[in-house]
Formats: structure tokens, C-alpha cells, sequence
């Protein structure tokens, strides 16, 4: 069944629009009609999902802000039609329609249709919390442009950390950015990484250094370790990750690769025990990611602990005023 999704303003929306979310939202699921209708519906794009004979049967919305996060809300289904891809059709057209445009995704999901975002490549970024009376919680989706299109198959949970089982291949910078921030904006404990020099253009980013900074809070046992091969870039430059490293010690640590002893000629990331982001050459952006890759986690895991074990501290960073 062929599905088409129409977009409108808020102004110009066909009353379709409003006629679902009030049957599925106010009737259906009983939400205060004071909280389901607010003023960011006149902000928003509208999208209808119609059949082949123009009947409607979903809608959602979508607005951004500072025009590098779309917020995806509002989505329901007519309960004559769920079940029939509906949803999923009207959710991978939002992701393609903000490919190239977005760098982020961001929804509220109740709890029930955790299942359902995941499919399409997004991951829990909260606790649970009540909307509405309504167990709810807070979803992203780092790479939109990678998900834009057809869902791949053999990907029935895309880019979930410990999930997704089959790897991810790159070749450019923006395709690398969006697998590392997807990567360890779900790592919940650990986070080890490797490479020649902490590259700015990589590392030195507000959201990795956002998401750096949150799994270094969120848990007493958290672990960062950046294990590199020169220093002197940090040294001439600022790093935000180095600013990060020098307000939160006991957290995130950094340590010098000894020479003398042996260490691997290819940087990669590992994010808990199942993730892992490898790159062929520490001066392309080409390599593979894994998001379930238990085993190759556990072989490179050895080899930093190795190499972590033999390293030294870097003195002119630690010397460097705050």
C-alpha cells in the first residue's frame, strides 16, 4: 500500500489534522484539551499521512530550534489503521525530511512506542516521566541524513547500542561525526578512546563535548580515558574536552602513548562493552562502526589496557591554567 504524506502550515492545515489528534489524543487517550493544543502548532510543520484513496489516517509535526534540532511530536494513528506500516511510512519521512537540514532528532515517546521509535533509529536519552498522565520518555536520533531513505535491511533496530548487529561502514567526516555521537551519546559507563592526536575537528565539538560531559556525570563509577599520541595540539590550542578533563579528573583521564612499547596503528572509540568505532588510518575518516560487536570490543579493550598500562601523563597539560 502505497502511502503519501502531504505537509502543511498550521494555517493552511486541512481540519483532518486536527480531527485525528482529537480522536486519538483528547478521545482516545484522554489528554486535557489544554495541554494537546499550545502555540507551537502555529511554529510547526503539519503532516497528514492519506491511502491511495485520499482517506486520512495519521498525522504529526515537526518544528526546530536554532534550526540544527528538528522536535518531532503529535504523531498518531487512526485506530482503524494502525498496524498496516502507517507509522513507520509517516516517521521515516519526517527523518528524510530532515536530512541535510538537521543534525539532530529529538521526540517524547510514551512508553509503549519505545519499540517503535527504536525501529527507526532512535534511543531513550531519560527516566520515565508523566505528560499528561502518561508514561513518557525522551528519545534522539543523532543521524538522520545516515537513516534517511528506506530503512536498511537486516537493521531492526538501527544504531541501538548492544542492538544493531551488523556493522556501519564510512568514508567521510560527516558520516564518522554522526556514528560517534549516535555511539556515545548511549554509552552509559565507559568510554575509551585512541588516536594519534585529539583532532578538533572530531573532538573538539560542543555536542561530543555535551555528550562526553553527561556520561562523565551520570554514574559514580563512569570511565573516560583518552589515550593519544602528541600533545602539543592541546597544548597551542584550547580543547574542550581537555577544559572538561581538568574540571571532572576523577572522570575523565588522558594519558600519552609510550613509543617504546607496542601500540596499535589504527585509532578507534569503545563505548561500554558492546561498542565499537574503528578507523582504518588515523588521517581518513574511513573505517566501520559497530554497535553490538562484543567480541571486537573485548580483543581492542585488551590492547589499550596495554597500551594505557605503559602510557604517561602529559605534564605541560596538567601545567596549563584553567
Amino acid at each position: 500500500m502505497t502511502i503519501r504524506i502531504r505537509k502543511y502550515s498550521w494555517q493552511l492545515a486541512p481540519a483532518h489534522i486536527r480531527s485525528i489528534r482529537q480522536k486519538v489524543f483528547v478521545e482516545e487517550q484522554k489528554v486535557p484539551p489544554e495541554l494537546e493544543w499550545d502555540d507551537t502548532d502555529e511554529i510547526a510543520d503539519h503532516f497528514l499521512a492519506v491511502l491511495p484513496d485520499n482517506t486520512p489516517a495519521g498525522v504529526a509535526r515537526m518544528f526546530s530550534t536554532l534550526n540544527e534540532t528538528g522536535h518531532i511530536g503529535r504523531m498518531a494513528i487512526l485506530p482503524e489503521f494502525r498496524g498496516q506500516g502507517i507509522g513507520d511510512a509517516l516517521l521515516q519521512h519526517l527523518i528524510t525530511e530532515s536530512a541535510g537540514q538537521y543534525q539532530e532528532l529529538k521526540l517524547s515517546a510514551q512508553q509503549h512506542a519505545i519499540p517503535f521509535y527504536q525501529r527507526a533509529g532512535f534511543h531513550v536519552c531519560s527516566e520515565p516521566y508523566d505528560d499528561a498522565g502518561i508514561p513518557h520518555l525522551d528519545m534522539r536520533c543523532f543521524a538522520p541524513t545516515l537513516l534517511a531513505g528506506q530503512p536498511q535491511p537486516g537493521r531492526p533496530t538501527p544504531l541501538l547500542l548492544g542492538a544493531d548487529t551488523k556493522s556501519w561502514l564510512f568514508d567521510s567526516e560527516s558520516h564518522l561525526l554522526d556514528l560517534m555521537d549516535s555511539m556515545v551519546g548511549q554509552a552509559s559507563q565507559r568510554l575509551w578512546l585512541y588516536d594519534r592526536i585529539l583532532d578538533h575537528d572530531l573532538y573538539d565539538r560542543h555536542r561530543f563535548r555535551e555528550l562526553v560531559s553527561g556520561l562523565a556525570r551520570q554514574h559514580r563509577l563512569s570511565e573516560i580515558r583518552l589515550l593519544i599520541h602528541d600533545d602539543q595540539p592541546l597544548v597551542k590550542r584550547r580543547h574542550q574536552l581537555v577544559e572538561l578533563m581538568r574540571r571532572l579528573p576523577s572522570r575523565i583521564e588522558l594519558k600519552l602513548v609510550n613509543n617504546d612499547y607496542p601500540h596499535e596503528d589504527q585509532p578507534f572509540i569503545l563505548a561500554d562493552r558492546e561498542g565499537v568505532i574503528y578507523r582504518h588510518d588515523f588521517s581518513q575518516p574511513a573505517g566501520f562502526a559497530g554497535f553490538a560487536d562484543g567480541g571486537r570490543v573485548k580483543l581492542l579493550s585488551d590492547n589499550f589496557q596495554r597500551m594505557w598500562d605503559t602510557g604517561r601523563s602529559s605534564l605541560e597539560l596538567r601545567e596549563l591554567p584553567i
